[in-house]
């Protein structure tokens, strides 16, 4: 195991060139692209700009250890929008595998689509709303909804391996994969070894997962990590360390069950975060929170890393 990073904590969005070359700086040893919409797969990662990173990645002595785009519409109720959300899923495997890297994320779907109220406002919040219409609220409708998420979620993995890929699927609180019994369903229902987890304990912790005991679980299904901290109340995701889970169990897991990927850091609520418009640009305290966690996660299992 060895220590990488998601890119947008240091630069949301493209271009990505320099926060690359920052990230090699620090020490780390891989590094995670992002598309946050179709549009920028199609119009940064071009075949240029694909050759580009390439260049920046091998001569700074960096593994892509995966591509994260996520479309939308792979659970929706109609059949048109899923056929779109799988092309979106297409072209992410097309550049993902151009960019070298043999692991493909997506975040999982709510079910039909549904708009759920993010779960770090839940503390403002008296109330959860998620209204649903009338054909929503049939029980026939729901095991509809699960069937061609199903089918959906085969053909990505089917599009993985024409491309000699995995799909390392991300649970998300309220989701259709929320935690690691929802993700072993899902794996069993459609049937692939192309599909695993990229294993979020900040996403699946406050979604009723002992960290570690999911690893347990998931066994050789886990395909990659994110590597962040909360207190179970909600999906922030602080620096190890810094709240509830039990990093030595956790990292003594991944060395139980065999794992030899990447530990990738994605703080995302920590000092000097990049973020949207806002923080185009990760500030020199952000790099030291990054430096933080690599230390404290060496000092507490320094046997196994």
């Amino acid at each position: 195991m060895n220590f990488g990073t998601a890119i947008w904590p240091f630069q949301w969005r493209p271009p990505y060139e320099d926060a690359i070359r920052r990230i090699a700086k620090l020490g780390f040893k891989s590094v995670e692209l992002i598309a946050w919409t179709r549009d920028t797969l199609d119009e940064y990662y071009t075949p240029a700009r694909i050759k580009a990173l390439r260049e920046i990645l091998d001569g700074e002595g960096l593994e892509l250890s995966e591509f994260v785009s996520t479309p939308g519409g792979l659970s929706a109720a109609d059949d048109g929008e899923r056929e779109k959300a799988v092309e979106h899923f297409a072209r992410m495997v097309e550049v993902g595998h151009a960019l070298g890297t043999g692991i493909v994320n997506t975040v999982s779907p709510t079910p039909f689509g549904v708009r759920i109220m993010p779960l770090l406002s839940l503390p403002a919040a008296q109330e959860v709303a998620c209204p649903l219409d009338e054909s929503q609220r049939r029980a026939s409708a729901w095991d509809d909804n699960w069937k061609a998420y199903v089918e959906a979620t085969r053909q990505c993995c089917e599009l993985c391996d024409e491309a000699g890929m995995r799909y390392a699927l991300e649970a998300h609180p309220y989701r259709w994969v929320d935690a690691s019994a929802a993700m072993l369903r899902l794996i069993d229902h459609v049937g692939s070894p192309a599909l695993g987890m990229n294993v979020d304990p900040s996403h699946t912790f406050p979604a009723g997962d002992i960290p570690h005991l999911a690893i347990y679980k998931l066994g050789h299904r886990v395909f990659h990590t994110h590597i962040s901290d909360n207190d179970a109340t909600h999906n922030a995701h602080w620096r190890p360390g810094k709240g509830k889970i039990d990093w030595k169990a956790f990292l003594q897991a991944l060395e139980d069950i065999g794992y030899e990927g990447v530990l990738s850091l994605e703080l995302e609520h920590v000092p000097g975060v990049s973020h949207g418009t806002a923080v185009p640009a990760a500030t020199e305290q952000f790099e030291q929170e990054c430096l933080a966690a690599m230390r404290y996660l060496r000092e507490l299992c320094g046997d196994l890393l």
